[in-house]
């Protein structure tokens, strides 16, 4: 629903939204194959687009599910309306009980407002020191540090500069920030960067004390990153195209 360029969810668009029943019913059905202790509400749509149902979910999730509050997170590119529901939620108690609050992920990827709106041209207009600032207001409240998402693109953002200004935003922030290489997918004109400049990136922000995670980028054996194995299934079951001479 944003249009992230380097998304292949992003490439195909936005169906529907799912009911909040829907929602649950991914985790049962998870639960039959594999114990399940964290769930992110992310990936195939934007949860602020969904507020009502995603919260349901949570709400459900924490209570009768049984996971652990800071264990669902509520993982968004940045949305005023998200700040000021979860704020409320975690300022105002539900029949004499706290409610479930989750955690917070920013998708940031760039500290430039410039570069971000170009690969997330449909995200709200949050200059990034804004949606940072936005987000330790709540890690503070909620006790629970923002998790920045930061999908690593070579020669996009993966520069010494951009690296400065992660120090900048973050430091003495209640935060980590996740570097995510990119799943190459074809025909989108972007690349992951190489392991070595991968790992350096994470160790410097390190030595800068900027707590960083390098994530192991699942599934590239087959294709398995966000929205490519949707897009192989509907590959396989478009009609074939008749050719005459």
């Amino acid at each position: 629903a944003v249009g992230c360029l380097f998304c292949m969810t992003g490439r195909d668009g936005l169906l529907r939204q799912l009911a909040s029943g829907e929602i649950i019913a991914q985790v049962v059905l998870a639960r039959a194959r594999r114990m399940v202790k964290r769930v992110v509400f992310m990936g195939m749509g934007e949860p602020a687009h969904n507020l009502d149902n995603v919260l349901e979910a949570i709400d459900l999730l924490g209570t009768a599910g049984g996971i652990g509050h800071k264990n669902l997170v509520f993982s968004t590119v940045g949305d005023y309306r998200v700040f000021e529901h979860l704020a409320r939620r975690a300022a105002s108690p539900l029949g004499g009980q706290q409610r479930v609050i989750p955690a917070l992920a920013l998708s940031l990827h760039s500290t430039r407002a410039d570069l971000r709106a170009r690969l997330l041209p449909k995200a709200p207009r949050i200059d990034p020191a804004e949606l940072v600032e936005l987000g330790e207001r709540y890690a503070r409240t909620t006790g629970y540090p923002i998790q920045y998402q930061w999908t690593l693109l070579e020669g996009i953002n993966d520069s010494d500069e951009e690296m400065d200004g992660i120090v900048r935003l973050l430091t003495g922030k209640y935060a980590i920030m996740n570097l995510i290489p990119y799943n190459t997918t074809e025909g989108e004109g972007f690349r992951r960067p190489a392991a070595d400049r991968a790992i350096a990136l994470a160790k410097g922000l390190h030595r800068r004390r900027i707590l960083t995670k390098l994530r192991n980028s699942a599934g590239q054996d087959i294709d398995g990153g966000c929205g490519q194995l949707r897009a192989r299934s509907t590959l396989s079951r478009a009609p074939k195209r008749s050719h005459t001479s």
